[in-house]
């Protein structure tokens, strides 16, 4: 089996290095999949000469920024693996707990996997409106496609790569996660949780998705949920 880990990535000069590393160390045969989202702040520089050094690591450049959806979408059209893991470049997650994603998939149980931060795993103590932000969207979600998820949001999916073959995603920010849980829920793929750990920033540290993300977000549901 081979992993094909997409990293979106977006002026993350401070922690780009270290993810690759960590993806790396994972013992599975992989290819990494970085896309640069136009950054501006020396990403691109290092992403060059990791590019240059490391033959498993295949790094794509956007002309313009374009959002998380749009450099997942790059990603996906170039990927050669048997399963697709979605890899965040800022630390908020660890690529050790990648057997646990991929447990349910090389059993045969699942198609695609979401690792959930709130099923147990330790996380580091954040805001309190933040978290209820993301429940609300999972439950507005779980309204609409009778799932019975507790993180729609997370970033962690893994799935067979066959998947994106029955998926046309539109997406170009923050509301892929939900447009992909519309999409998945309505080709009755066989979806599983894990619990896994979290280690997330606040917005002085870095992290970008905010309120207008939320709002998109309910508007994504609502419309793939109903209308596409």
């Amino acid at each position: 089996m081979k992993l094909s880990i997409v990293i979106p990535v977006f002026n993350e000069v401070g922690t780009i290095e270290e993810i690759i590393l960590r993806v790396q160390s994972v013992p599975f045969e992989k290819e990494i999949i970085v896309v640069d989202d136009f950054s501006t702040d020396g990403t691109v520089h290092l992403l060059r000469k990791i590019d240059a050094i490391q033959e498993n690591v295949k790094v794509y450049y956007h002309d313009r920024n374009q959002g998380k959806g749009a450099a997942l979408r790059t990603g996906f059209a170039v990927v050669q693996g048997d399963v697709v893991i979605i890899q965040d470049a800022d630390l908020e997650y660890d690529p050790r707990e990648y057997p646990k994603l991929l447990e349910p998939i090389l059993d045969g149980r699942a198609d695609v996997v979401y690792g959930s931060r709130f099923l147990g795993g330790p996380h580091r103590v954040l805001s309190f409106w933040h978290s209820v932000g993301n429940k609300f969207l999972t439950l507005l979600s779980n309204t609409v496609t009778n799932l019975n998820l507790t993180d729609m949001e997370t970033c962690y999916k893994a799935f067979r790569t066959e998947v994106l073959n029955d998926l046309s995603l539109k997406s170009n920010r923050f509301g892929f996660e939900p447009e992909f849980t519309m999409k998945i829920a309505k080709r009755k793929f066989r979806i599983y949780e894990v619990p896994i750990s979290y280690s997330g920033r606040t917005y002085h540290e870095g992290k970008k998705i905010n309120w207008k993300d939320g709002v998109a977000a309910i508007y994504t549901i609502l419309r793939y949920g109903f209308f596409d």
